[in-house]
Order: structure tokens, then sequence, then C-alpha cells
């Protein structure tokens, strides 16, 4: 049977598209007629004018534009201020970003007044986009970051008469952002606006390098701080001094040293939320960007697949994903404190081996046991018979461009070991450990990608999926029990049975039966993918864990930072790490979706 011809993801010029809620012009009368008339005539292809794409094009191009300009903005002030002998300081980075941060407060508030007072403004909903799991991580994410906004201000508050009024109105500011940012990303992450069209792209756009500015203020505060407590003991003093003045610079100063035990606890309290304003902004800057995706954009309802799943997280399952799972979860939460507390307390090198040993073992059963249930999957799907859905979707687009682009992060710093680990003399167990942990890093990167992408491109199992044909034939039957069957009589008159009908196929009573019953079983094939996606969102979970809350062997072992210098591979780990620290928690998002679609 074949698809009616839909008019796809095409934009739609509306009365209140240029000119507001209560004016029409030509154009737009003209474009809802031609809606109108389209909806009259589905069999017709639409012919979409080829100026109306060309603008739809434009509109996006002004608004990356924007948004290239304005990172890389940001980016030039993040970086400098980590350099000593440049004249950018932090709370010059704290300045721009708050009032990019108030520019996007008041965007927001004016979109949903907007959309609001405007009854065409959203058309349709894209049922792909914002679901309500990754809306609920986004909450989470949210709530430690206003924890962390907290501590900031109890740190900065702490000696705020030698610093700058921006360095406490910076984290006000920011927590007055994730929280109107939080609601509007929890009630407008679907849709798709038809109003102010160029304005909401820009500001979507705006939204979403804000984040990302945020992100890299984030990033380059957390891991230069990271590095400093690392490498502290081992780098020239150039280095020390380049990782101070990164790291803050009015700690340089004697009067503004945070001395007092409140003072420590607001400082390392905050630095340990960090992760989670990283995961948040993130989080962030992909709905919004799907957001920005859908401006303009019609949703055929007809042809677009909606599925309703719900979430069943401990129905048809064997339980052993889970179990395993939270094995490696626990025993990754019981290597990492070991880890922390040896490497960290502990001067001797025979314990920093220890921990070292320790730690590499445990990653590599772990990404073992994750490569091969990952291959396991594949395999799973090659006998799988859902069909792969083509349909368009923004948010799987950007589900894979991330796995893709976030595992480059780790794929770099496991080449750089490898090479860093077979050029350098002597090989001891813990270089073969390195090197057994970088091999593995990378292959285990490559099948879950595999098992995910793949996984995100099947269809949702069908209820009725084997039985379509037998519950047609033997529609208007009423079962009373499993043994009596009553038929209704058609309108011809005479008795519907088996055999009235010439060329017909029997219909038997046992064939009925199994054609209700069969359905309810659920295929060997989804269970065992359920249990790999379970598996694997666990231990994904434990492998974020660890290197965002301060496991760091890239500095522990001294392999590649002999081999690379004090320079070069700290500035590898900190561009690349938090990538691969990212990569874990989209992962994880994910192969949530890939175990509620199977």
């Amino acid at each position: 049977m074949t698809e009616e011809p839909v008019r796809k993801d095409s934009e739609i010029r509306h009365p209140n598209s240029s000119m507001g809620c209560g004016h029409k012009d030509d154009k737009a009368s003209l474009a809802s007629s031609q809606i109108v008339s389209f909806s009259h005539q589905p069999h017709q292809p639409p012919s979409t004018p080829a100026s109306k794409e060309v603008w739809k094009k434009g509109g996006r191009m002004f608004s990356i534009l924007l948004a290239v300009h304005l990172a890389l903005l940001a980016c030039t002030l993040v970086s400098s201020g980590a350099f000593e002998k440049i004249a950018v300081h932090d709370y010059d980075v704290f300045f721009l970003l708050t009032v990019m941060m108030l520019m996007v407060i008041i965007w927001i508030i004016f979109y949903l007044v907007g959309t609001s007072r405007c009854p065409d403004a959203i058309l349709c909903k894209d049922s792909h986009a914002g679901p309500v799991w990754l809306r609920g991580g986004l909450i989470l994410f949210a709530i430690f970051s206003l924890v962390m906004d907290v501590f900031k201000i109890g740190y900065y508050s702490s000696f705020y008469s030698c610093l700058s009024a921006i360095k406490i109105i910076y984290p006000i500011v920011q927590a007055i952002f994730v929280v109107v940012q939080t609601y509007f990303l929890w009630i407008s992450a679907k849709d798709c606006v038809h109003v102010h069209l160029n304005v909401t792209r820009c500001g979507l756009m705006l939204t979403l390098t804000t984040n990302l500015a945020v992100w890299m203020s984030a990033v380059t505060d957390e891991s230069v701080h990271k590095a400093h407590s690392k490498l502290k003991k081992n780098v020239t003093d150039e280095i020390f001094r380049w990782l101070l003045k990164a790291g803050m610079r009015s700690s340089s100063a004697e009067e503004c040293n945070c001395n007092s035990q409140i003072c420590q606890i607001f400082k390392n309290g905050y630095f340990w939320l960090y992760p989670f304003n990283i995961e948040y902004s993130l989080f962030a800057s992909a709905m919004v960007y799907v957001m920005w995706k859908n401006v303009g954009r019609f949703i055929d309802h007809h042809s677009h697949h909606i599925h309703h799943l719900k979430f069943r997280l401990f129905r048809r399952t064997f339980f052993v994903g889970i179990v395993l799972g939270l094995i490696i979860l626990v025993s990754g939460l019981g290597v990492l404190i070991l880890y922390e507390v040896q490497v960290n307390s502990s001067a001797e090198s025979s314990k920093k081996s220890q921990a070292l040993t320790m730690y590499y073992i445990f990653n590599i059963v772990c990404l073992g046991l994750m490569s091969l249930v990952c291959i396991g999957g594949s395999v799973i799907y090659r006998f799988d018979k859902r069909d792969m859905d083509r349909h368009k979707n923004p948010t799987r687009t950007l589900d894979v461009a991330l796995l893709m682009g976030a595992a480059l992060g780790q794929y770099a710093i496991s080449y750089y070991s490898i090479v860093a680990i077979v050029a350098s003399t002597p090989r001891d167990a813990i270089s073969a450990l390195n090197l057994t942990y970088a091999l593995l890093m990378i292959a285990q990167h490559t099948f879950q990608n595999i098992f995910i992408i793949e996984g995100l491109h099947r269809q949702p199992p069908k209820e009725d999926h084997k039985h379509d044909s037998h519950q047609k034939d033997l529609y208007g039957l009423t079962f009373v029990n499993i043994n009596a069957v009553s038929l209704r009589v058609p309108d011809s008159g005479s008795t519907l049975a088996p055999s009235t009908a010439s060329g017909t196929e029997a219909i038997h009573p046992s064939d009925l039966v199994r054609s209700l019953t069969a359905p309810k079983k659920m295929n060997w094939r989804r269970k065992f993918l359920r249990e790999i996606s379970m598996f694997l969102l666990l231990s994904n979970i434990i492998l974020w864990i660890m290197p965002a809350f301060g496991a760091r062997p890239q500095f522990d072992n001294d392999t590649e930072l002999n081999f690379y210098g004090d320079s070069m591979w700290p500035a590898i780990v900190d561009i690349c790490l938090p990538f691969g620290i990212f990569y874990r928690m989209h992962a994880v998002a994910s192969l949530l979706e890939v175990y509620i679609m199977s």
C-alpha cells in the first residue's frame, strides 16, 4: 500500500509569521489558502516555492552566523584569561556571560508571552523532541547547578571586599538563568514555532551559544583545578603560575586567600558540583538545537509516526542486565574511593602503583564486557524483523552526531597514550595495563556507537505485526471465551462461515486464539536487547562518574606526561577529556531510549 504524498518540514507563512498576531498580508493569506487547499487535496503533491525555501535557509544562516561570532568571542575571552601575560581577567569573562544570560532570560520571557498570545504560534509538536526522561535529567542537573551557585555565592562572599562585584552577581544571574531556562525547555521543547521565525531562530541560537559559553568556562575552571591538584608536585614554576592564573586570578592576591574553614567548604563544594553544571549546559544546548531545527517545521501526523512508548523498567525482563550493571556500578564506586584515597593521601610510589593497577584492571574488565555485549547486540539486530525508521527526525540526527563527535575526544587520548606507551621504555606491568585499557577504550566506543545508532534507527515493535491479516479477516467477531465464538450476520443476510466464500482460507478457533495470545509474549530478541541496553546504561554511568569526580590516571601515570612534556599532555587531556565525559552521559540518554524502544 503506497503512502500518500505529504508535505514535510515546510515553512508555513501564517499571518503571524512576520507581522504579529493581529495583521495579515497578501502573501500570508495566500500561504494559508495553500495550506487549506492542500488539506482538502491530499493526493496532489504540494509545490513549495523555491524562494520560500531559500529564505528559510537564509534565516537559518543569519542565526548561525550570530552564534558563531558570539561563540568565538566567548572562546577568546575564556582562553585568554588562562594566560598571565594577556590583560584579560576572569571578571571580564563573568561580565560577558552575565550579559548573555540576561539577554537569554529576556528573550525567553518574550517567547513565552508571544506564543501564549498567538493561537496559531505552535501548530504542531515534534513527538521525538524532549522526551520525558531527557527533561527529567535536565531538571536533576539543574538542581545540582543551583546548589553549585549557592556554594559559589557563599565562597565569593567570604572575601567580597577585595573582589569585583561581578563575581558575586554572576552566580546569582546564573541561578536565575537555570530556573528560567529549565522551565522554558520543560514546556516548550517539542514546539514547532510558526511566528517571528527569524527572531525565534536568533533567540534560540543565542540561548545555545550562552550554554556553550557557560560550558567552556566551567570546563576550563574545573579542568585546570583538577590539573593543578594533580600536577602541583611535578610541574615547573612557570606552568604552576599558568595554572594558577587560569584557575582564578584573584587568588594570587594575599588578601583574597581562602583561609577560613567555611570558605574552603564552599570552594571544594562548588568544584565537586561542576560536572553536573557541565552536563546541564550540554543537555540544554542539545534540546535548544532541536527546537531551532523545528522552527517553521510542519509535521503531518498521518505520515509522521508517533509512538507512545511507556517506560516499564521491571516488566518483561530477566533482571540479568540490571543485576550485572548494578554490580559494575557498585564495584566502580568502591574502586573510585580507594583510588582517590591511595593516590591523594599517600606519597609512596607503591601505593600509587597499586591504585593505578586496580583502576586499570577494573576498567579493562568493564570495557571488555561492554564490548562483547555490544557485539552480541549487533548480532541480534541481524535477526530483528523490525523495519528501519527512515523518517526525518532532528533529535535522532543530533544524537548520532553527538555520539560520533564526542567519541573523538576519548579516541584522541587513547591514541596519544598508545604512541607514548609503545615508544617509551622501560615497559612494565602498568604500561601493559595502560596499553590494554587504551585499546579497549577505542574498541568499546566503536562497538557501542554501532549498537546505539542501529537501535535508534529501528521502528518500535508493533503489537499486531504478525497477525494483521488475521485481525482484518476476523473483524466483527465477538469472543465470549476460548471455545465459544459468536458470528455477526453481514448485511447481505448470509451467515459468515469459514467455507462460504470461495477462494478464502478457512479459519479455525485455535488459530483465532493464537492470533490473540501470541502478541502478548515478548520476542526473545527484544528481551535480550533490553538486558543489553540496561547493562550498558549502568556501566556508562560509572564510567561517567569516575573521570567526572576526580579519577585522572592520565596525570597519575607518568608515562604520557614524561613523553609529551608538562605543557602538551595537560593541554591534550584538558581539551579531549570533557568530550569523553560528555559522551558517557549522552550514551546513557541514548541507551535509555533504545531500551524503551526495544
